[in-house]
């Protein structure tokens, strides 16, 4: 099997690496390209172990420590993936001369710019070091989840009344740079992502539901969307059998997300849990009537 076009560059590529899986996968998937991807691991985000990789540590915002590593290793290509639980601060950036000028604008972003006005900046910082940002479906095509469900259980006609309030939902959000994922009820949306992420949204629809805050007669839709606007190389919605379990314990009928612009981790296990749990997972595009489904 050829190479993607992405990884036929003769340079060395790099992975960000923030916290999950997502980071392994990527590492595995290069190295089967015929790679031998070097490992950045983001001090204090950092979660999983990469036993036979080429790795450093350091901190998220150290541009000047990231240009030596560049140089070191000939690296021409990056990959961001993982999530980063916390958000650096101006007091946290080590520049460098090529990103003197960029500072004012990065320290604002820092204080006031949603996550996708951030990532914008963080590609731009990085391209400027001489470099390519690639994404991660560029690596792993074979994540990206498909038209349909994923496993045995299809919506019923009130999950996809659901489905298309939670979409809409998920999309105005993400116009606002706030955040990807919606939840819809019985055809009321009950909850939006924030900065805390999917589960922790799914946590709190947990908890409404058990406050009764939430009707325990109907069960409901979690939905993610790609943002409008949102640069496909960093941060696409991503789910995995964490997400399964979480949208089951929130008493949920299944989960939904955007075919194409969406990652799909551990598909295997995910399926099992899902049809284990009795949830359907599917893949929609907006584009079409009904999503595809």
């Amino acid at each position: 099997m050829a190479a993607p076009a992405s990884l036929a560059a003769k340079g060395r590529l790099a992975i960000i690496a923030g916290n999950g899986l997502l980071p392994v996968h990527l590492a595995e998937a290069a190295r089967a390209a015929g790679e031998d991807p070097f490992i950045i691991l983001l001090r204090h985000e950092t979660d999983q172990r990469f036993e036979g990789f080429e790795t450093t540590t350091m901190a998220i915002a150290d541009i000047a420590g990231f240009n030596r590593i560049l140089r070191q290793h000939g690296i021409d290509r990056v990959v961001l993936s993982g999530g980063v639980t916390r958000r650096p601060e101006w007091r946290d950036v080590r520049p460098n001369w090529k990103m003197l000028r960029k500072l004012p604008a990065l320290f604002r972003t820092l204080v006031s710019g949603g996550d996708d006005a951030l990532l914008q900046m963080t590609i731009g910082i990085l391209e400027a070091q001489g470099c390519r940002v690639i994404g991660a479906h560029e690596i792993a095509p074979n994540l990206l989840a498909r038209v349909g469900p994923l496993g045995r259980q299809i919506p019923s006609d009130e999950d996809r009344r659901d489905i298309e309030a939670a979409a809409e939902a998920a999309r105005r959000l993400g116009e606002l740079d706030i955040g990807q994922g919606a939840v819809s009820v019985g055809g009321r949306v009950v909850a939006l992502e924030g900065v805390e992420g999917t589960d922790r949204m799914l946590e709190r629809v947990a908890g409404l539901r058990a406050e009764g805050r939430i009707s325990s007669r109907r069960k409901g839709v979690v939905v993610k969307l790609c943002k409008p606007q949102q640069d496909v190389r960093a941060d696409l919605p991503s789910i995995g059998p964490s997400t399964v379990r979480n949208a089951a314990a929130a008493g949920l009928a299944g989960i939904v997300v955007e075919a194409g612009r969406a990652l799909v981790l551990e598909e295997a296990a995910l399926i099992a849990a899902a049809d284990e749990a009795g949830l359907f997972v599917c893949g929609i595009d907006p584009g079409l009537a009904g999503g595809g489904l």
